[in-house]
């Protein structure tokens, strides 16, 4: 089985910036693809940010140009860097790994960002 850790939420002002990061631990195979996604209140959940094994990025157009995401494949670890933050960031952001045709999910960190 998997797990997934998130850490690095909180509360921020807009213009600034947050890094969160995310521990895997458990049966992690080698072709992965490990990804960002946020729950803002009364919306659906969207993607953030993928990167896969081999540290290929894709990124929502929302959030271009201010997020990086990244990852560290000797601990397991997917991180995003959040620049020039504003309100409407403001979500629950969840931690997914995507192997074998199964997808894994962390418990979820806030994210607030006041204006």
């Amino acid at each position: 089985q998997v797990q997934l850790v998130e850490s690095g939420g909180g509360l921020v002002q807009a213009g600034g910036s947050l890094r969160l990061s995310c521990a895997a631990s458990g049966r992690i195979f080698s072709n992965n693809v490990m990804g960002w996604y946020r729950q803002a209140p009364g919306k659906q959940r969207e993607l953030v940010a993928t990167i896969t094994s081999g540290s290929s990025t894709n990124y929502a157009d929302s959030v271009k140009g201010r997020f990086t995401i990244s990852r560290d494949n000797a601990k397991n670890t997917v991180y995003l860097q959040m620049n020039s933050l504003k309100p409407d960031d403001t979500a629950v952001y969840y931690c997914n790994v995507a192997q074998l045709w199964q997808n894994y999910w962390g418990q979820g960190t806030q994210v607030t960002v006041s204006s």
